[in-house]
């Protein structure tokens, strides 16, 4: 488990009535994520694309799967909100909550594989677009959905944000876009029918040079 001591910055004044670093505590000692509840850190994660500000209860960064399901089931035994961050780009602010932030980029960002018989990618959440779409043009296919924001964005953001973009309509010849694969037990604490979004399954489609088209 991470053991690491908490950052320094004083006591931790939530932004929620009723938290303390109990919770911050519990998450360092049920994950092996990366948990920051600095001041500094808070601030980074406060904001997105958008006009709009709140300011998280804290960040957690996790290595693996099951730091999502552990740290979602303290944040359950705390009665605190949880959010998942893709990269930020949201302009409505939808990153953007006083929550438990769950930033699966840095770590969960891999294409784990590509299913050419039944043209399919399974990846992580913090997966980038255009890595994703870099992978399916060496098969000579295209993934459809594809926001401004296509260098940066993340699936798992996508997915929460429904995201389509201006090149969406190959979607209709070329896939349907990305869907949810509810495979990992999610919040034990809460509901054994309750499911994880972790992995996602991203549709693709052949088309001869459609994967090479960018904004």
């Amino acid at each position: 488990m991470n053991t690491s001591s908490p950052p320094e910055g004083g006591h931790y004044q939530s932004v929620v009535s009723g938290f303390s670093r109990t919770l911050e505590a519990d998450l360092r000692a049920a994950t092996d994520a990366e948990v920051r509840f600095s001041a500094g850190d808070r601030a980074l994660y406060a904001a997105d694309a958008s006009n709009y500000r709140q300011v998280p209860i804290g960040v957690v960064i996790p290595r693996s799967v099951d730091d999502i399901v552990n740290a979602i089931a303290v944040c359950h035994r705390h009665g605190a909100p949880v959010l998942a961050r893709g990269a930020g780009t949201s302009i409505a602010g939808q990153c953007c909550n006083a929550a438990v932030i769950i930033d699966a980029s840095k770590h969960l960002n891999r294409v784990l594989e590509i299913d050419r018989a039944a043209g399919k990618a399974r990846v992580q959440p913090g997966l980038v677009l255009d890595d994703l779409k870099d992978a399916a043009n060496t098969h000579g296919w295209t993934f459809g959905p594809d926001p401004g924001t296509h260098r940066w964005c993340t699936l798992g953001g996508m997915i929460g944000n429904n995201s389509c973009g201006v090149h969406s309509v190959l979607s209709e010849f070329y896939g349907p876009g990305p869907t949810t694969a509810m495979t990992k037990p999610m919040a034990r604490a809460c509901s054994a029918e309750m499911k994880s979004a972790v992995s996602s399954s991203a549709v693709v489609r052949g088309a001869p040079n459609a994967a090479t088209s960018r904004e």
